[in-house]
């Protein structure tokens, strides 16, 4: 290499450094409270959003609950019916579930009350969530860099996306699998379950949240991998791990037969090789740009 071409990539790494400097000046200038300050702001807004949100949800409760809540555990469940037909179609009993509607309780002076109140605040969440990442991306936007800006742009969307999918997935197939399992379950024909309302909520509500989380699998994957807290090798390593944990948890909450525990099983999976693709691409552009320095 001549020594003006050299010349000219150094010039140009250093032009990079300085652009790059720059962007964070305004960023890096604003004091700790300053910070504190803009973050108040952010959870404010996301807060107020979850308050309305659950208002409206509050007032919609015939909905809410008839609708959506305890629909699942009756036999006109749309997850019940696609069931009932499988099962008639494949002659297998097991398939058919939830086939008479779980009886539900309430053994408190307040319980339904403040379970209203309860739903109504996770329905708020649930449907504000895009407003809230977004909240939380608007955050840490100053932070980054325009080539950082123009990959993790699309964050708020997927994250949004897949947050939805995974609590509709969580909903539609999950929660009729376990209400029909746990609802069902007895240690003795002697012992009759009544389930108290707030376990049933907390059981679907607990259940569609946790799959909204497991879906954010290849978000996390990208910061933790951004970060350097997370590598294709480690996931790799435990790649047979996470298999029988998904496996044992699809074969829990499943009807005994293969069909069910593979309906389960699959989109985990899917998620967590797509989470390992994405910290392969991350690991990868990180180790170019360090060369380029």
């Amino acid at each position: 290499m001549s020594e003006d071409t050299n010349q000219e990539v150094q010039s140009g790494k250093k032009k990079r450094g300085r652009k790059k400097q720059g962007m964070k000046t305004a960023y890096a200038e604003m004091s700790f409270l300053e910070h504190l300050e803009e973050l108040r702001w952010h959870i404010i807004r996301s807060a107020l959003a979850i308050i309305v949100l659950a208002i409206v949800a509050f007032i919609l409760k015939d909905f809410i609950f008839s609708k959506v809540i305890l629909s699942p555990r009756t036999p006109d469940f749309w997850t019940n019916r696609m069931f009932a037909q499988l099962g008639d179609l494949v002659g297998s009993e097991a398939l058919k579930i939830n086939k008479v509607p779980l009886e539900l309780i309430s053994i408190k002076m307040a319980g339904q009350f403040m379970t209203h109140i309860w739903v109504s605040i996770i329905a708020g969440f649930i449907i504000s969530s895009p407003l809230v990442f977004y909240e939380f991306w608007r955050f840490i936007k100053p932070a980054l860099y325009d080539t950082e800006r123009k990959y993790a742009g699309g964050a708020v969307f997927f994250t949004s996306v897949l947050f939805m999918m995974g609590v509709l997935f969580g909903y539609y197939l999950i929660v009729p699998l376990s209400v029909h399992f746990l609802g069902s379950y007895n240690v003795s024909g002697d012992v009759t379950n009544q389930i108290n309302l707030r376990s049933y909520i907390g059981t679907v509500t607990s259940i569609s949240l946790a799959a909204g989380v497991v879906f954010l699998i290849p978000i996390f994957s990208y910061f933790l991998s951004k970060v350097g807290l997370l590598t294709p090798q480690f996931m790799r390593t435990y790649r047979k791990h996470a298999y029988v944990v998904m496996l044992l948890l699809s074969a829990l909450i499943t009807p005994p037969d293969i069909f069910s525990q593979v309906m389960v099983f699959f989109p985990l999976f899917f998620l967590y090789e797509i989470g390992i693709m994405i910290s392969k691409h991350v690991v990868k552009k990180r180790e170019k740009e360090l060369d380029e320095i």
